[in-house]
C-alpha cells in the first residue's frame, strides 16, 4: 500500500546547538516506515562557550536569535523546499534553558502562523526517544537509556507519548560529569569527545573510582560522588604529567561506562519483566555517541538477548532532524499544538513517575 507523505521542519535551540532540519516519512500508520533526511543544518555555540568551559544561558540564547534564520533558511535551501511545501513546524518546546527554548518556539509560531501550517510543541526527551526510528524499524515498545548533558533517564517507551520512568539521576546527568572532569584534567571543551581522546591513551585500571548506586535496589543513578574522587585525584597530579591525566580520564570513562550498564541491568530486568515481547534496547543523548559506552552497552545487550540500538553519532547530539521526526510522528497521528502553547524548562515524560527535583536534574 503506497501511503501519502508527510513533511516537517524541526528547529532545536534547547541548549547551544542552533539546528533545523527537515524530515519526510509516510502520513499514515499502516505498517511502519522510516524517515528521509531531506536537508539539515547545525551551528554549535563551541566557540562561545568555550572560555567558560560549559554554556552560558544568556549567550546561547543570543547566539541562537543571531543564528537561527540563517539556519532555516539553508535548511529548506539544502531541501530544495519552500515554506507551503511543508506540511507542519516541530519545535523544541523544552526542557532547556528557557530563553533558548523560547527563541525556537517562537520562530516555529511565526512561520507556522505565517504559511497555515500545524504547530507542533516538541519534547526534547521526547525527540531523542524516537530518533532511533527514523533510520531503522524500531517497534514500541523499547527500553531507553537517555544520556546527555542536561539527562540521565532510563524509560520505557511504549508509544508516541507514552512512557515510562524506571530511574533517573538523584544529582547530575553523565554528559555534565564528563565536561566537569574535562574541565578538571585541563582537557577543553566540550567535555565527553574530550575525554574520549584522552583517554584512548590511558590506562583505565590505574585509579579505582567510585561507581556510584551500583549494586543498590532501582534503576537510579549518581555522581557527584565520582567527580568528587576524579576532582581530588586530580588536584593531586602534576600539571605537566600528561599520562596520569590520560590514565585518570580512561578510569572515569570506564567506570562511567560500568555503572551505565549495571543499572541498565536492573532496568532490562523491569521491561522483560513487564513487556516480555520487548527486544530492543535504544541509547539515545549526546554522551550515546561514546565508544566506550556503545562497548558496554552492546556485550549486556547481547547477553540480555536484547537488540541495540544507537542512532548515528550526528543524530546523538542535539539536532533538528529528531525534532523533525519527533514533530512529524505525532503529526500523523493528529497531534498538534495551539499558539498558546507556552515555553517549558521543566517537561517530564513520564508525569506519573515521582517529580525529579533533585540538584542538577533537568527533566
Amino acid at each position: 500500500m503506497v501511503q501519502q507523505e508527510i513533511t516537517v521542519l524541526g528547529i532545536e535551540t534547547s541548549c547551544d546547538e542552533t539546528a533545523a532540519a527537515i524530515v519526510r516519512g509516510a502520513r499514515g500508520s499502516d505498517g511502519y516506515a522510516t524517515g528521509t533526511i531531506l536537508g539539515q543544518q547545525i551551528y554549535a555555540q563551541f566557540d562561545e562557550h568555550r572560555a567558560f568551559g560549559g554554556v552560558v544561558p544568556e549567550i546561547a540564547a543570543r547566539a541562537h536569535l543571531d543564528r537561527l534564520d540563517t539556519v532555516i533558511r539553508h535548511t529548506l535551501t539544502d531541501a530544495g523546499l519552500r515554506l507551503d511545501q511543508l506540511d507542519g513546524i516541530a519545535a523544541t518546546a523544552g526542557p532547556g534553558l528557557i530563553g533558548g527554548v523560547m527563541v525556537g518556539v517562537s520562530t516555529a509560531k511565526a512561520m507556522a502562523l505565517v504559511g497555515k501550517l500545524p504547530f507542533i510543541a516538541v519534547n526534547h526527551l521526547e525527540a531523542h526517544a524516537l530518533t532511533p526510528r527514523l533510520g531503522e524499524d524500531v517497534p514500541f515498545p523499547y527500553l531507553l537509556l537517555l544520556i546527555s548533558g542536561g539527562h540521565c533517564q532510563l524509560l520505557i517507551v511504549e508509544g508516541v507519548g507514552r512512557y515510562r520512568r524506571l530511574g533517573t539521576t538523584i544529582d547530575d546527568a553523565v554528559g555534565e560529569a564528563f565536561d566537569k572532569t574535562a574541565k578538571l584534567l585541563g582537557l577543553g571543551y566540550p567535555g565527553g569527545p574530550a575525554i574520549e581522546r584522552a583517554a584512548l591513551a590511558g590506562n583505565p585500571e590505574r585509579y579505582d573510582l567510585p561507581r556510584p548506586m551500583v549494586g543498590r535496589p532501582g534503576c537510579d543513578f549518581s555522581f557527584s560522588g565520582l567527580k568528587t574522587a576524579v576532582r581530588v585525584i586530580a588536584m593531586s597530579l602534576d600539571p605537566e604529567d600528561d599520562k596520569a591525566r590520560a590514565d585518570l580520564a580512561a578510569s572515569f570513562q570506564q567506570t562511567v561506562a560500568r555503572t551505565l550498564a549495571s543499572r541498565v541491568g536492573q532496568a532490562i530486568s523491569a521491561f522483560k519483566d513487564r513487556y516480555p515481547e520487548g527486544r530492543a534496547l535504544v541509547a539515545a543523548g549526546g554522551v550515546a555517541a561514546n565508544s566506550a559506552i556503545r562497548g558496554a552497552l552492546t556485550k549486556i545487550a547481547i547477553d540480555s538477548q536484547l537488540r541495540l540500538v544507537v542512532p548515528p553519532p550526528k543524530l546523538c547530539t542535539d539536532n533538528g532532524a529528531m525534532v523533525a521526526w519527533a514533530g512529524l510522528e505525532r503529526l500523523r497521528l493528529g497531534l498538534t499544538d495551539g499558539f498558546d502553547f507556552a515555553a517549558r524548562p521543566r517537561w517530564p515524560l513520564d508525569a506519573t513517575a515521582a517529580p525529579a527535583a533533585y540538584a542538577g536534574v533537568k527533566a
